[in-house]
């Protein structure tokens, strides 16, 4: 016998599918509704992590970088997972830009120490210039979260959204200040750098890498002008193109929105400093 095809207790499958919308557009009822989680930023850097946590989110990464508007040496990128009761040893952790030296190597000591997870990805100028800073910086972090020994359930970024983690992530704003994973990712990634740099001007010391650590500053113009950009310059920025010259077929950061980086991956300011 033909006819229409029935559903659950004869009704036609129109019917079933009339219904099922109109339940999805229905409110649920109150007790069936998730609570919700408020999160009050003046409630400490440790507040969102421990929301998250209580939300069975957790683990959670922060990932931060340091070098992004360097025109030497490589970009540093950083994924770190702290346990969730270390808050009071770790008390006072935050931007590692807002720390001194002493007191970053300090904190630095302690996070490799006492951290659940972490992982640090050297990115090479040649890539930096091959790709442009900003695809270079979002591929670095996804790196850095896949390179965790047990895969994060959340992900929080500092300031700008990141797409390709395989899992939740959210952009906080001034996130190496708000949030303490991502302050403890901003100390693993400046520290492991400047450690670099210091390396580098032991091989070049007449960049002066040891004090400005790549970063455009009048000393470094000043060398660039005098000795010509090195083989750890990146010549995809300005200043550095100009000091030998040229021009070359680089990736820059205004391609971002049709390269790697993809659409919403919306670079920070740099400044002017790259094309």
């Amino acid at each position: 016998m033909c006819g229409p095809l029935r559903g659950v207790g004869g009704a036609p499958d129109t019917l079933v599918a009339m219904t099922a919308r109109s339940v999805r557009r229905s409110p649920l009822p109150p007790e069936w509704r998730p609570s919700r989680a408020v999160v009050r930023r003046s409630s400490g850097t440790w507040t969102l992590q421990s929301t998250l946590h209580r939300h069975g989110l957790g683990p959670v990464a922060g990932v931060d970088e340091a070098g992004r508007g360097a025109c030497a040496g490589p970009l540093v990128v950083a994924a770190c997972v702290l346990r969730p009761g270390d808050a009071r040893r770790l008390d006072g952790l935050t931007d590692s830009k807002l720390l001194t030296p002493a007191a970053r190597d300090e904190y630095y000591d302690l996070i490799v120490r006492r951290c659940a997870d972490s992982a640090v990805v050297v990115i090479p100028p040649a890539e930096i210039d091959r790709r442009g800073v900003h695809v270079a910086n979002i591929e670095g972090m996804r790196r850095a979260v896949a390179a965790l020994v047990t895969p994060p359930g959340y992900v929080l970024t500092d300031g700008f959204a990141v797409r390709g983690f395989g899992r939740p992530a959210l952009a906080v704003p001034k996130g190496d200040q708000a949030a303490a994973c991502v302050a403890a990712a901003s100390v693993l990634a400046k520290v492991t750098r400047d450690r670099i740099m210091v390396e580098l001007h032991a091989e070049l010391p007449q960049y002066g890498f040891d004090a400005h650590k790549g970063y455009c500053t009048p000393v470094h113009d000043a060398a660039l002008a005098a000795h010509g950009p090195s083989a750890v310059h990146r010549y995809s920025f300005v200043n550095v193109r100009a000091a030998v010259g040229g021009s070359s077929a680089l990736v820059h950061n205004d391609n971002h929105r049709n390269g790697e980086g993809g659409p919403g991956d919306v670079p920070p300011d740099l400044g002017g400093m790259q094309q």
